[in-house]
């Protein structure tokens, strides 16, 4: 009886211990609040004011898990999240009761189902594509749909591993983001583009200069199939980036070409390039050196200098021409930029990709040159889209995150993604186990491929690049759909006889 007596009078005193602790720690918030300048909601309603900070970080929690429909939330809605999730996992796609989809919204693909559409027998696997046939080793690419450039740095070890591993077994291939090559990108054995970005990161002499021996030393992996000159990508056209040193471990400081703690700066453009012809210049230097394909990736923000390149290039002749053009769209994503460069500035995907295509193939250079298309290109319907309106390639890097098991929780830019993607803190990292997510990212491939290729069954066609603008209707404001061909004629249909 003694002994319950004291245990409940311990009990009791911490429970007045702790009342009176919470009253003080409110009296202290209360003058914290009263006297602090910055916070005029606080100033005003002390203590209570806190709880407006408090639910506005939740709101994006909430949002995402308990009011948005399949279809509202931005940048990707639960629609598309969980189709790649079941794909990512082996599950069905069917669905059951009809689309969610709002078919009315201006802007919406519809396809155009053939009356007699290809029996089974008379379906057809995508033949692979060459690129860069003059190079003095082309690469011959198995794969329309592949993964988009993500730094080492930007996302983590076990990411990157994990890309690559599922890649390989996919049959797809890897662009390795401005980051420069890590083991991890070669770990998988996948077929790899390397990007070469303002920076230069992986290829840079002392200064920052493009060094010739590192080209080398990069082109003598024989997985790294083809380069990639970056001049702008979608979330931030027009500017670099910075890695902060706190960032620049050893390793990273190794695999970029800096020294540890040194800021990886990347300015907004490459120095040495003022115009086309400086361009088609490096594109030239850097395929004589590696002699392997070598592209282009850019948004676009109009029409007449992506005239003035094709122009360019007819003048000097079709040599100089890069292998292939990677378009990214505006509304492309990143881990942090500015909110007026995401939000307004560079074409969408919609618009550039056939305007590039047409200007491609009014210059004579459709077969010279190939077109990859990228920007929130991640479900079936948007890839079959692409192709139809021209794009011979198709990559995307959110896509992938998804399938490795990204949330959305819009912390890419703070070291606390929740699920190890885009962290270099070891305790969110355990939580992304290669061996499994690498199944699911090799998956995700293989489904979405699958599926546009039934698309491309359904249309009428044996397979997805046969696809045409005909074989797509585009939802107007007036309620009605018009044929892609008819909006925005090819080129090759126009003056095809």
């Amino acid at each position: 009886m003694d002994f319950a007596m004291s245990v409940l009078e311990v009990l009791l005193f911490l429970f007045v211990f702790l009342i009176g602790l919470s009253a003080a720690v409110l009296v202290v918030m209360f003058f914290v609040d009263r006297m602090q300048t910055d916070d005029a909601i606080r100033r005003n309603y002390p203590v209570i004011g806190r709880f407006r900070r408090l639910f506005s970080s939740l709101g994006e929690f909430f949002r995402q898990y308990f009011f948005a429909m399949d279809r509202e939330e931005m940048p990707f809605n639960r629609a598309q999240r969980e189709w790649i999730h079941r794909a990512g996992h082996g599950e069905s796609n069917t669905v059951a009761f009809g689309s969610t989809r709002n078919l009315n919204v201006v802007g919406t693909p519809i396809f155009v189902n053939a009356a007699f559409p290809p029996l089974e027998d008379q379906f057809a696997k995508t033949a692979p594509m060459v690129i860069g046939a003059d190079a003095r080793t082309p690469y011959t690419a198995h794969s329309f749909f592949n993964i988009s450039g993500m730094s080492y740095g930007a996302i983590s070890k076990p990411a990157v591993r994990a890309l690559s591993r599922g890649a390989k077994a996919a049959g797809i291939w890897m662009n390795t983001g401005e980051g420069g090559l890590s083991p991890y990108h070669l770990e998988g054995g996948c077929d790899v583009v390397f990007q070469i970005g303002t920076a230069k990161f992986g290829v840079r002499d002392k200064a920052g200069a493009l060094s010739d021996e590192k080209l080398r030393e990069v082109a003598a992996h024989e997985t790294v199939r083809m380069f990639e000159i970056k001049l702008a990508q979608g979330a931030k056209p027009g500017k670099g980036g910075i890695l902060p040193g706190a960032k620049v471990t050893a390793e990273i400081a190794g695999i970029r070409g800096l020294d540890v703690g040194q800021d990886g700066i990347s300015p907004n453009r490459h120095a040495e390039v003022d115009d086309w012809d400086d361009l088609l210049d490096l594109i030239g230097h850097i395929r004589d050196v590696t002699g392997k394909p070598v592209g282009i990736k850019t948004v676009v923000g109009a029409e007449a200098p992506i005239a003035d390149l094709f122009a360019t290039i007819n003048a000097r002749g079709a040599a100089s021409a890069p292998d292939f053009i990677t378009v990214d769209g505006g509304e492309g994503g990143t881990g942090a930029a500015p909110m007026p460069l995401i939000d307004l500035v560079g074409m969408s995907i919609r618009e550039a990709l056939v305007m590039v295509v047409d200007l491609r193939d009014q210059a004579g250079l459709k077969d010279r040159i190939r077109i990859v298309a990228s920007g929130k290109l991640v479900n079936p319907g948007d890839v079959a889209w692409a192709i139809a309106a021209g794009a011979d390639f198709i990559t995307s890097a959110r896509g992938f995150m998804f399938s490795l098991g990204c949330i959305q929780a819009l912390k890419c830019n703070k070291n606390t993604c929740p699920t190890g993607i885009t962290t270099h803190d070891k305790r969110f990292q355990k939580g992304l186990v290669v061996k499994e997510k690498e199944k699911r990212v090799a998956r995700y491939a293989t489904e979405l491929i699958h599926e546009v290729e039934v698309i491309a069954h359904s249309v009428g066609v044996a397979e997805p690049r046969m696809m045409r603008r005909r074989h797509v209707r585009i939802m107007q404001d007036d309620g009605r759909s018009r044929p892609l061909n008819e909006i925005t004629p090819s080129y090759n249909a126009v003056t095809t006889p």
